[in-house]
């Protein structure tokens, strides 16, 4: 039988560029072997959610998620909690556009972006759990990251990412730390802190310097905890990412690797609002688990550096297979290794 690809794009991403794109995408994911058809999202909450899910359960070979982050988290929430998992494709049209820039694909132009899929070049990536909701490249928590909240989408879609850098400006006074009490792989943190992200790619916020070796498949996060609230500081550490990422060797930063993260406030009544992806995501305490090589992304991987793509099989899908070669080449009839 024929594969089958749903297209699912946000009709209002990039000045509503996607309108104009549809045939030319559909054509290309034609050519690229797929029966391909399109869902234009609405209003409705969870919109892209929803038939993202409805495309899996039908069995459709590919989803393409065409929009901004959002949209593509919304996607990747639709299909993330399925045993049976479609492939996945990008095609950027909004304001930062992260996770394409990680994959490298094109971001100006939506039918470039589409063609990637005929280079037939795909990466399993990794994918972050919160609690009961999931996301693609980054999730955060602390005054810092609620900057994303006061832009207003109108002025979103208008300056692009020049808003956020005139929010984040506006609200650099207003930083205050938070006390939050952090468990990861190998060790605690209690202590006051501006903000903590966790980074799934090197890109955040527009910047590729943040987690500079994040790997797109490795099964572990990119741990950042800014300790620091002072406003002198905390630009200070915004030129040290400029200028090559040089912030994960600073004392008032926390970088690590990890697998899981647990967080919670240290007051038990204060609130602690939780950024998935660029939307708020609920409230601490909430759990954070890499879900290793979970769906199966079309890519520029030519373009993508080597150091930022790990093994594509898991270390515990190896550990299987060594098992399974054990049981069927090593252990005689008498249930003896031999």
């Amino acid at each position: 039988m024929q594969k089958r690809a749903r297209l699912i794009y946000n009709p209002t991403s990039g000045h509503e560029v996607m309108k104009r794109s549809i045939a030319d995408i559909l054509d290309i994911l034609e050519q690229a072997g797929y029966e391909a058809s399109a869902f234009q999202t609405t209003a409705a909450p969870a919109s892209a959610q929803k038939e993202a899910t409805r495309a899996a359960k039908a069995n459709f070979d590919l989803i393409v998620a065409a929009g901004g982050d959002g949209t593509i988290n919304e996607v990747v929430n639709g299909i993330a909690g399925l045993e049976k998992r479609p492939m996945m494709a990008v095609i950027p049209a909004g304001t930062t556009n992260d996770y394409a820039r990680a994959l490298k694909i094109p971001r100006d132009n939506p039918v470039e972006a589409a063609k990637v899929i005929l280079k037939n070049q795909t990466l399993k990536m990794d994918i972050g759990q919160a609690n009961d909701h999931y996301f693609m490249n980054i999730a955060g928590g602390g005054l810092l990251t609620e900057l994303t909240y006061e832009v207003p989408s109108d002025f979103k879609s208008i300056f692009g990412y020049l808003a956020y850098v005139v929010k984040g400006a506006e609200m650099l006074p207003q930083i205050k730390p938070i006390k939050m009490h952090l468990e990861y792989d190998g060790g605690t943190y209690d202590g006051e802190a501006s903000l903590f992200l966790l980074g799934l790619t090197n890109s955040v916020g527009g910047f590729e310097q943040v987690a500079p070796d994040a790997q797109l498949n490795d099964g572990n996060f990119s741990l950042i905890v800014v300790k620091t609230a002072n406003m002198a500081e905390l630009v200070h550490l915004i030129a040290l990412v400029i200028k090559g990422g040089k912030h994960v060797n600073d004392p008032r930063v926390i970088y690590t690797k990890t697998a899981k993260l647990v967080v919670h406030p240290d007051n038990d009544k204060a609130k602690m609002m939780i950024n998935l992806d660029g939307e708020y995501g609920g409230d601490a305490p909430m759990t954070f688990t890499n879900l290793q090589q979970h769906i199966e992304m079309y890519v520029n991987k030519e373009d993508i550096p080597e150091r930022a793509i790990t093994a594509e099989t898991p270390v515990e899908d190896l550990f299987m297979q060594e098992v399974e070669t054990i049981s069927k080449k090593d252990i005689d009839g008498d249930g003896k290794i031999g």
